[in-house]
């Protein structure tokens, strides 16, 4: 017969594939006062229970100080994680639809912290900076070029009024000549065309002279200004095609008009300056009056003198002076060689020119011209 201890032992072995009912059962050995646990791959395990209300497994308990495992306490059921509007970035996404929460802020030391008020950024006003980071070159202005414009036609009245009554400049005071001086350089500053001898559209034409104080044309002045006698015109005929310049004056009286030129050819010297030589002279056959008519009176020497008696008896003549305009308006103007010497040539430099308006100076002298059909020349 075996021993009970014995007994007790082959019972518990056999019994050991089987789970125990009571996993909190002990065993106590002879002697001990602590309990006898049977080895852990001996212990049955219970199964993981379900937590109620979850579809999550409840774990194994927590072991206690005597190693024995503790139910755990059932979790409450979890719900749904709100939905969060921030970016990769972890902040609030303005484009997400209803109230937004504001970011959540730390401080140096991991506080949690107020964040600052942010005002709504306005959009950058535009530049006009280019690719470089500097502002491009501005546009030629409108208005920038207009006074320009205005200013210079002002001097160009300004100077047809002063040398307005001064014959050609031969009755100019020395303070008239000192305007005309100085609105002459003020033009000749605010020239607009840089290379007047390259714009013929500008510089081909006839052009008047209002003002000039070359002394080569003293005589022809100097006539115009004797009693009964007047000069007309003194004009400059440019063709930059056949390179010629063409001097013509003409000297008026109450009987017949006299009229004479100067052909020349010229050279470009320079943008602005060419060099001319005459070739020859021309007279055209005076145009005789078919009556005369004579002033009232004429001032000669500071007297005034009547002309009423010359006028009564040159009225008996006035068929005669119409047969002798018949006969020689029909013939061909008489032309005269000039010999090539130095006073043949001459150079004209134009410093200022527009569509108007032209200034030259030669061989020391100034010229004042006007282009013919001009308003300017309803000023005079």
């Amino acid at each position: 017969m075996a021993s009970p201890l014995f007994a007790a032992s082959s019972h518990a072995s056999i019994l050991l594939p089987s789970p125990s009912p009571c996993p909190s059962s002990t065993l106590h050995s002879p002697g001990s006062r602590r309990p006898f646990r049977l080895p852990a791959p001996l212990r049955s395990r219970s199964p993981p229970v379900a937590a109620a209300g979850s579809g999550r497994l409840q774990g194994p308990g927590i072991p206690d100080e005597w190693g024995d495992r503790s139910p755990s306490p059932p979790e409450p059921p979890s719900q749904a994680d709100p939905p969060i509007d921030d970016d990769e970035w972890g902040r609030d996404d303005p484009s997400a639809s209803g109230n937004s929460r504001p970011a959540a802020v730390t401080d140096e030391w991991g506080e949690p912290g107020m964040p600052e008020p942010q005002t709504a950024s306005s959009a950058d006003p535009p530049t006009n900076d280019d690719e470089w980071g500097g502002d491009p070159a501005p546009a030629p202005e409108e208005d920038g070029g207009g006074e320009e414009e205005e200013r210079r036609e002002e001097l160009k009245r300004c100077l047809v009024d002063t040398v307005y009554g001064s014959d050609l400049g031969l009755r100019a005071s020395a303070e008239v000549r000192g305007e005309v001086l100085e609105l002459v350089t003020q033009l000749e500053a605010a020239n607009p065309t840089p290379a007047p001898v390259q714009a013929t559209d500008l510089l081909d034409g006839n052009w008047i002279l209002i003002y000039t104080a070359y002394s080569e044309l003293l005589p022809i002045l100097v006539v115009g200004a004797a009693p009964l006698f007047k000069v007309e015109k003194i004009s400059q005929e440019i063709d930059t095609k056949g390179m010629t310049i063409v001097n013509a004056s003409t000297i008026s009286s109450p009987a017949a008009s006299f009229s004479f030129s100067a052909t020349a050819s010229f050279d470009v010297q320079s943008p602005s300056r060419v060099e001319v030589q005459f070739k020859e002279g021309s007279f055209q056959p005076p145009k005789i009056s078919s009556s005369v008519d004579l002033p009232a009176q004429v001032n000669i020497f500071g007297q005034k003198i009547s002309l009423g008696p010359v006028q009564q008896v040159l009225n008996p003549l006035q068929q005669a002076f119409a047969s002798i305009a018949g006969s020689i308006s029909g013939q061909p103007p008489l032309k005269v060689p000039i010999p090539g010497n130095n006073r043949a040539r001459s150079w004209l430099l134009t410093t200022y020119l527009d569509k108007d308006l032209r200034i030259s100076r030669g061989d020391g002298g100034l010229f004042i011209l006007v282009k013919e059909g001009s308003p300017l020349l309803d000023q005079l």
